[in-house]
């Protein structure tokens, strides 16, 4: 049987836009209190006006360790133990091919895509292990399955990495209570798109993924009850140019 959300404590990073801003919604809409955090305040205050439930806003730049366990611990502090993270928060750069990519770039896309959904997982375990559980949906990517020219070799090391630390933290965790997911999808509509080095059209924008439907998936993984694990779930359009 599927799990009632009602007061939960969901934290959804990158939550201003695209996947986290749909799973904010959709979480907030099944009965969850909802942190939302990116680096744009005034993008969070937007999703805010979207969300009928409980809801509140903390930026916080994921590469920022310290700022990130800060947040986790204002969470904690004023509404309970985080049950649920979303971490959702990614970039990809538009000079990304082997060519042209410069380490600024390489440890940009690391440092916010890796390093910072690695310092979201350490910064609510705590809150998690005393809790006696709780669950992390990590958004990752195809390119973590199918490597190929289209993401760059930052955002496909960064997306394999993840897809490692996630099935690392299962088995580590797992008797304490603590469940995670890696969530795989194909091309999505999301703003992330707009730094391709080939624009997409809005014609080829419409028959991919869209926002809502990882929003709807990431609902279902958090409904489930929690002696059940998923661990990896890829989604891909019909419409698949790139599998």
């Amino acid at each position: 049987m599927l799990q009632d959300l009602t007061g939960k404590v969901a934290w959804v990073t990158g939550a201003g836009s695209g996947i986290g801003e749909s799973a904010a919604i959709k979480l907030a809409d099944a009965g969850c209190k909802v942190i939302l955090s990116g680096r744009r305040r005034n993008m969070l205050e937007k999703v805010t006006e979207k969300i009928q439930n409980q809801v509140s806003v903390e930026p916080v730049d994921v590469s920022d360790f310290d700022s990130v366990v800060s947040v986790a611990n204002r969470i904690v502090d004023n509404y309970g133990p985080i049950d649920i993270g979303v971490f959702s928060a990614g970039i990809n750069i538009k000079n990304r091919d082997w060519p042209v990519l410069s380490v600024e770039d390489w440890n940009q896309v690391i440092d916010i895509d890796l390093n910072g959904a690695f310092y979201c997982c350490q910064s609510v375990l705590p809150s998690m292990r005393s809790n006696g559980g709780g669950l992390i949906i990590n958004i990752s990517s195809m390119a973590a399955k199918n490597p190929g020219s289209l993401s760059g070799p930052a955002y496909i090391s960064a997306k394999h990495a993840m897809n490692a630390m996630t099935a690392s933290l299962i088995i580590e965790e797992r008797n304490n209570g603590i469940r995670a997911t890696a969530v795989c999808p194909g091309e999505v509509a999301t703003p992330i798109l707009d730094n391709r080095p080939i624009p997409v059209s809005e014609d080829d924008r419409a028959r991919i993924l869209q926002s809502d439907d990882l929003g709807e998936l990431i609902l279902f993984l958090a409904k489930q009850p929690p002696h059940v694990t998923i661990n990896e779930v890829l989604i891909n359009p019909t419409w698949n140019r790139f599998a």
